[in-house]
C-alpha cells in the first residue's frame, strides 16, 4: 500500500497466539500499519505467539485499553463482523486511511464500538472463517480494489520461501 494510507488491524480480546502471529503475517505481507489489540488473553499467552517472520519487529503490535483512541487523523473505523445490516466486503469501498476491527476467536465486537463505526462490513461466506483468515482476506480486498499492483517477478523472488525455486515454463 501507498505510504499515504494507512491501515490498522484492531483486535479485541484475541484469545489464540496462533491467530494473533497469523495476523501478524498477514499485516507484514499487506503492509499493514500496526496490528493493536484489547484485552488480557493474548498477553498471558503471548509466550506462544507464532510471528514466523518476526513481523513484531517491523510492524507494531500494541496492546491498547481502546481501539479507537489515538487514531491517526482522518481515520475511519471499519467493523469486520457478521451482523444484521452489515456491507458486504465485495460492495466495500476502502476509505483512505482506516483501523478495522476484528471480534474475538469466541465473541463480537462490542456493540460500543460497532456503534462508534463509521462502516461495519461482512464477508460473504458459508459460516465464518477464523480470524487470521479474515484478516488475510480484508486486508488482500483491500489492495485489490486500491489500483496498486505489487505483481512482479522481483516480488515473487523477494517473497518466496528459500526452498520454492519453482519457475512457469510454457510451450
Amino acid at each position: 500500500m501507498p505510504s499515504s494510507r494507512t491501515a490498522i488491524i484492531g483486535l479485541c480480546n484475541p484469545k489464540s497466539p496462533v491467530n494473533v502471529g497469523a495476523v501478524m503475517r498477514a499485516a507484514g505481507c499487506y503492509q499493514a500499519d500496526a496490528v493493536r489489540y484489547t484485552g488480557e488473553r493474548f498477553g498471558r499467552a503471548a509466550r506462544y505467539q507464532t510471528d514466523t517472520k518476526n513481523i513484531k519487529n517491523k510492524i507494531p503490535l500494541i496492546h491498547v485499553e481502546s481501539l479507537l483512541q489515538d487514531l491517526p487523523v482522518n481515520s475511519k473505523v471499519v467493523c469486520v463482523e457478521f451482523a444484521e445490516g452489515a456491507t458486504p466486503l465485495p460492495e466495500f469501498v476502502h476509505p483512505e486511511h482506516a483501523i478495522y476491527v476484528f471480534g474475538p476467536e469466541d465473541g463480537s465486537i462490542p456493540q460500543s464500538v460497532v456503534n462508534a463505526a463509521d462502516h461495519v462490513v461482512y464477508m460473504p461466506t458459508i459460516g465464518c472463517m477464523n480470524l487470521a483468515a479474515s484478516v488475510n482476506v480484508l486486508l488482500y480486498d483491500r489492495l485489490a480494489k486500491s489500483g496498486k499492483s505489487l505483481a512482479s517477478e522481483e516480488l515473487i523472488k523477494s517473497s518466496r520461501d528459500i526452498n520454492n525455486r519453482l519457475k512457469v515454463y510454457r510451450e
